[in-house]
């Protein structure tokens, strides 16, 4: 149905203080909204709510939209008749504080084949010795004729996050492949532990960068090195949550600063973006960073956040339904409650406008009609339909 809501549209100028990055994972449900600001009019629809959704993926060329809930279920939306179905298969997850299962992704080089028999990867946590963990990704097919009977198969491991750490925070765990369809890149969170995003030698504070069987790509920037050290492709990385690319076919990530200071980069081969010696923002007990300088030798946000937008998930849109979208990474928000709309320009950004729902926003994806579907964060999150009016 549709439901008419109070809807803002707030230039980053004018926002309110907001929560730092670890209080935006913990809080309240979303709820739907519709919204109209400067050019982008639309509307809201509820479609079908779940229990912690973190991640959307339409499987590409099909209206079947896969949801995964933190606690461990994967779950299918057939947007052309509204059913719901849980994908049987998935993976026992370690769950708790920010982990769980996390993304899905489908290979876009299979979009003319049928659903049944397509290649799937999922992320999630997985337990490790002691009160050790870390993100994994697997590779896995579908066995799926229908959202009453869909199944993923022969589900393995791929890639660990490397090493495995104490704590529940910052795993990061995006995926996503290049434009050729050649390579899987992977978001690799510093778990909190902060130095080791410094450390080569491991893939905590990275994005990697593979084959798609899981193995480090030729020509990644420590490949000689071997290791873990090989899978780098960029390093110095906090809490990374939205990733994706542009029609030029470059990479943008968005990521959680410590308290203010979240991040916009353009991911270059081989750069370090600085953390935790460098951020626009400080650390929660108030003592201070240095700010990002133009002789650091680090690599500078394309953007940065201060007070913090608390990022969910992120897209860049390249869809016909909303025109002034074209090109623009929008943003879920967390503590924002908000989807922010920022314009790429060159290899710098700016926030154009962030439109206020009255929940926090976890996770957004692409329809093939060029609509938007967003999922609230939380148990009994809705998700909802955005489409032009």
């Amino acid at each position: 149905m549709n439901r008419p809501a109070r809807f803002l549209a707030l230039l980053s100028a004018t926002v309110l203080p907001l929560a730092s990055c670890a209080q935006a994972e913990t809080g309240e449900t979303a709820a739907a909204a519709a919204a109209t600001a400067g050019p982008v009019s639309f509307a809201v629809s509820e479609v079908a709510s779940f229990e912690e959704p973190w991640a959307l993926a339409f499987a590409p060329g099909t209206q079947m939209l896969f949801i995964t809930e933190k606690s461990g279920t994967l779950k299918v939306l057939d947007t052309a008749s509204g059913k719901t179905g849980t994908v049987t298969g998935a993976p026992t997850v370690d769950y708790g504080g920010q982990g769980g299962l996390g993304d899905i992704a489908f290979l876009p080089a299979e979009a003319g084949k049928p659903l049944d028999g397509r290649t799937i990867y999922l992320s999630w946590v997985e337990a490790g010795d002691g009160d050790t963990r870390g993100a994994v990704v697997g590779k896995g097919t579908l066995a799926c004729t229908g959202v009453e009977a869909c199944a993923v198969e022969g589900l393995a491991v791929i890639w660990r996050q490397t090493p495995k750490v104490t704590g529940r925070g910052h795993y990061s765990h995006r995926i996503t492949f290049s434009p050729d369809g050649q390579y899987l890149f992977i978001a690799s969170g510093e778990r909190q532990k902060m130095q080791p995003a410094q450390d080569t030698s491991n893939t905590l504070g990275s994005i990697v960068r593979l084959n798609l069987d899981g193995t480090p790509a030729a020509g990644n920037p420590l490949a000689a090195e071997g290791g873990a050290s090989a899978e780098i492709w960029s390093y110095g990385h906090r809490n990374i949550l939205g990733i994706d690319w542009d029609a030029q076919g470059r990479l943008w990530e968005v990521e959680h600063g410590p308290a203010g200071g979240d991040e916009l980069n353009l991911v270059r081969q081989g750069a370090n973006y600085g953390w935790p010696i460098r951020s626009n923002g400080e650390h929660y007990n108030g003592d201070p960073i240095p700010d990002h300088s133009a002789d650091d030798g680090f690599a500078k946000p394309a953007l940065s956040w201060n007070p913090v937008i608390a990022p969910g998930d992120m897209l860049i849109y390249n869809g016909d339904m909303f025109p002034a979208w074209k090109g623009h990474a929008l943003m879920t928000g967390l503590a924002t409650q908000a989807l922010i709309d920022v314009a790429i320009e060159g290899e710098s950004a700016r926030e154009v406008a962030r439109h206020e729902f009255d929940k926090r926003l976890r996770a957004i994806a692409q329809g093939p009609d060029g609509a938007l579907w967003v999922a609230e964060d939380g148990k009994g999150a809705k998700l909802v339909k955005l489409t032009a009016k």
